[in-house]
């Protein structure tokens, strides 16, 4: 008997595998139903009133072991039998683009900020150099400020990601995705795990940067021209916050901040020039605009080789000034960034809909497929309250999601 019901048990959950891979639809449900059960329970998914027993909870249970252990991540497989026309750039962008003196193929360049919960793409134009396109504002991102390490610790990462043609998702459980390129060269060597960590639509995280279903196919169409026309990928820069002194110093205790020393030199590179930094990676860190003796080095965690390239004087003046501008504004800094941290940030706009409207209604103006709203009472609590600081720099709203 016991071995007619373990055949038995193997039946349904072979039974069960055959109806995830024929239908799609049902398999956005079972996603669905693993994002309400699991979350609370070993961070796989959020809770639900729902309630699921015996042999079904097991399978689902084995499924959700199978295909959420990166989170938002493998669940974003795609969907063989959508048929969907790509995203097209819009009359209103071209327009944006042409006024800006940018053009629609010109390269693209990507930003994203954790605890402003927002996302920027910059374009180059006439100059040459990189200028602003637009900023979006993201529904949601999880975990904490600082780099993700390990699979399944909800974090979103940072760092320097480069994203080709390849890894666009056309037909992604979340609408529309990008994988960022989590683990880069620098965290695999340290030993960092997970895997396909994205930027996709639907306002849910588990390691992701989720915009709105709008927002994400506006971005997808204008890095997929890039893409298409000689871009051979565009860089990422992934940050916990804008880099600026005055957030620097409001964080001044965190045990990341040896890291973010680092980011913030490619961050003011950038800032500096406005021309893409060459990342390398030597001496278990970032490197930017270094050319080496031998080439590339080939091992991330070896001393760097002996640099062959003069840095440019006035770049270098500039961003030794910003970081004694860092180091006076820690020294003078009372008082502490984060004291009602629970899980991850929400744009400030969003947060104002979840609390009028409520996680449903949230997730259905969102995205179409209605995707839950992860842990909406962890977006409603904004530990960074008060506390931002942002740049000058000028920015083109995002009306994806009018109130």
């Amino acid at each position: 008997m016991a071995r007619i019901s373990r055949v038995h048990r193997i039946g349904q959950l072979f039974m069960f595998n055959e109806a995830v891979t024929a239908s799609h639809r049902w398999l956005r449900w079972k996603q669905r139903q693993m994002h309400m059960r699991f979350e609370a329970m070993n961070n796989y998914v959020a809770k639900s009133g729902r309630q699921v027993t015996g042999g079904l909870r097991r399978i689902a249970m084995l499924i959700a072991l199978g295909i959420s252990l990166s989170g938002c991540v493998a669940a974003d497989m795609a969907l063989e039998d959508v048929s969907r026309a790509p995203p097209q750039i819009s009359n209103k962008m071209l327009a944006e683009m042409s006024k800006k003196g940018m053009k629609v193929e010109s390269p693209v360049l990507v930003r994203i900020f954790k605890q402003e919960s927002e996302l920027e793409i910059w374009k180059t134009d006439k100059s040459g150099r990189y200028a602003l396109l637009k900023t979006y504002p993201m529904c949601r991102w999880s975990g904490k400020l600082g780099p993700k390490m390990k699979n399944g610790d909800r974090q979103a990462p940072e760092g320097f990601y480069h994203v080709s043609a390849g890894m666009l998702n056309p037909k992604s459980q979340y609408y529309l995705s990008f994988n960022l390129g989590y683990p880069n060269r620098l965290e695999s060597a340290l030993g960092y795990t997970g895997e396909a960590l994205m930027v996709h639509g639907a306002c849910s995280s588990s390691g992701c940067y989720a915009l709105t279903d709008q927002g994400v196919g506006e971005i997808y169409a204008i890095v997929a021209k890039a893409l298409s026309s000689g871009q051979s990928r565009f860089q990422v820069q992934a940050y916990p916050f804008r880099m600026t002194a005055e957030n620097m110093a409001l964080h001044r205790g965190d045990e990341n901040m040896p890291f973010w020393r680092t980011l913030k030199e490619g961050y003011d590179a950038f800032e500096i020039t406005r021309q893409q930094p060459k990342v390398s990676v030597c001496g278990r860190r970032y490197v930017f605009n270094s050319e080496f003796e031998g080439g590339e080095p080939s091992d991330p965690l070896a001393a760097c080789p002996v640099a062959t390239n003069q840095p440019d004087a006035q770049l270098m003046s500039r961003i030794q000034a910003e970081k004694k501008k860092v180091d006076l504004a820690m020294a003078e800094a009372s008082s502490t960034a984060v004291t009602a941290y629970v899980d991850g940030g929400m744009h400030p706009s969003f947060r104002q809909l979840l609390k009028r409207d409520g996680p449903e209604k949230l997730a259905s103006r969102i995205s179409g497929i209605k995707y839950p709203v992860s842990r909406p009472e962890a977006a409603l609590a904004d530990p960074f309250k008060g506390m931002t600081k942002r740049s000058g720099a000028g920015t083109m709203a995002d009306t994806s999601v009018e109130d």
